[in-house]
């Protein structure tokens, strides 16, 4: 076997032709690289080095030299060549950051970093408005926790080779059941705010549903994705309290293309979000389609509160046929919360719902909408025939998704996640939506599914929530009224 000097080993140092050195022996991983089952990232890392020490600590001395053909065999590392740039450790994987610094999108691996990184980065009026929840906090917290009580069935010995996320909501193609869920003023968190997340979906494949409270007019938010290739977009509206402008905003959303209208119910009035009361909004601050402007007072200075004035409390069922007359488009009720509500929705003729308590930002105590579907399927399981279901609130990782899925959701929302995307522009937003796909596909693969028409409630355990779904309309067991109107 021949001897070989560093400086020849160095020369092979890409891709296409890759040398490393394990224990004075020198070997071609060109091919084997790829094949890596630890990926090929830490092979790439010691191309034309020596990786002795990473090697050592992984992998038993004999397995290299006893796997690989002879003819990758290269030699004997002469060991008379050795300089100091050779004894220099590689670069290191990654270089710590400043707690107030970005680190780089490539670093960031799960929707929790995205989150972590905007908790340290963001400014504090705009971390208080998008993390801030109603009072305890409690409904926040359980709108994620309910789905880790929620256990998932593998089945096993399924070709699971290719895998298809692909599926449909209100007729629109998109390419994950993920839609990017309505949040007012994304230009807090990044100047081109609503405009980056629509170039973003847009390049995800999936759905935007823009927020009445945008920090842009829809007409310049529907302009910045490119019109020859397929963005669906949804319009999510606050009822004003002057129907006028409603009536207009509405005729104006529809002559945009845009594919649905969400009609916010859960929130008749701003819930009490102490996090960001605390801290003084800017007055300067507007939002054009709702002339909503900030103005701080006694309360405090809570965005949701203090630009929300303008949203009509009187709404109810008897006002559907109005919203009828505004627009030939379909609608769905954002924030359908309890059984007999999705019942009358689908009685009434709704084309579809949303299952959400608003983020947890309304209501504090009010279910989570994975246990909402649970509840419409114990109660009243024909809504999931007659329309479509969706979720959207504490989904954070693929797995929540696929189990929304399993219980009959056609797709899921998120808001906060995209927001906390937004910090690093359009790029972001794609890797979040990236990171949510590629961890689907791993959950269908495990659980045997190669594409979503196979997703159904026997892939998931819910025993551990199922004393927690109500029956029936009443109380389980106090029947109580009160004597005189009150």
């Amino acid at each position: 076997m021949r001897s070989i000097s560093v400086q020849e080993v160095w020369k092979h140092n890409l891709p296409e032709d890759l040398w490393i050195v394990v224990d004075d022996r020198v070997y071609d991983l060109t091919e084997f690289a790829p094949q890596h089952p630890g990926g090929a990232g830490v092979i790439l890392r010691y191309a034309g080095r020596d990786a002795t020490k990473a090697y050592s600590e992984v992998h038993a001395p004999s397995i290299l030299g006893g796997g690989l053909d002879l003819s990758k065999h290269i030699g004997i590392l002469d060991l008379t060549t050795i300089n100091d740039d050779w004894a220099k450790p590689p670069p290191t994987v990654s270089t710590q950051v400043k707690p107030d610094e970005k680190p780089d999108l490539d670093s960031l691996i799960s929707t929790y970093d995205f989150e972590d990184v905007a908790s340290r980065t963001l400014n504090a009026k705009t971390w208080a408005f998008y993390s801030s929840a109603a009072t305890d906090l409690n409904t926040k917290r359980e709108n994620g926790n309910a789905y880790t009580k929620i256990g998932l069935r593998p089945r096993i010995l399924t070709n699971v080779k290719d895998v298809d996320t692909s599926t449909t909501m209100l007729g629109q193609k998109m390419a994950s059941p993920i839609f990017c869920a309505p949040a007012a003023m994304a230009k807090l968190v990044h100047p081109e705010g609503e405009k980056a997340i629509a170039r973003g979906c847009q390049v995800a494949g999936i759905p935007q549903c823009v927020s009445t409270n945008a920090s842009f007019p829809l007409r310049e938010i529907v302009d910045a994705v490119d019109r020859d290739k397929n963005m669906p977009f949804f319009f999510q509206l606050y009822v004003d309290k002057n129907r006028s402008k409603s009536e207009k905003l509405l005729k104006e959303v529809e002559a945009l293309g845009v594919k649905a209208i969400f009609v916010t119910v859960d929130a008749p009035v701003p819930g009490k979000r102490e996090a960001d009361e605390r801290v003084r909004a800017d007055e300067s601050m507007t939002t054009p389609m709702s002339g909503a402007t900030a103005k701080n007072d006694k309360k405090g200075g809570a965005l949701g509160r203090i630009m929300g004035a303008y949203i009509d409390s009187s709404l109810s069922w008897s006002d559907l046929p109005w919203l009828r007359k505004c627009t030939r488009l379909p609608i769905l009720l954002k924030g359908v919360q309890t059984w007999m509500d999705a019942k009358i929705a689908m009685e009434r003729g709704i084309d579809g719902i949303v299952l959400s308590n608003h983020g947890g930002r309304s209501l504090d105590t009010a279910p989570p909408p994975v246990l909402l579907l649970l509840e419409l399927q114990k109660c009243c399981p024909d809504v999931f025939d007659r329309m479509e279901v969706f979720v959207d609130g504490g989904i954070m990782r693929g797995t929540d998704i696929f189990k929304a899925l399993c219980l009959g959701a056609k797709a899921v929302g998120i808001g906060r996640g995209f927001l906390y995307a937004l910090n690093y522009g359009q790029e972001g937003v794609e890797k979040y939506a990236e990171i949510l796909k590629d961890e689907l596909e791993t959950t269908m693969r495990m659980c045997g599914v190669t594409n979503l028409s196979q997703v159904h409630p026997g892939l998931v355990n819910s025993l551990a929530v199922d004393h927690l779904i109500p029956t029936s309309q009443e109380h389980s067991y106090a029947r109580w009224r009160p004597k005189a109107r009150i």
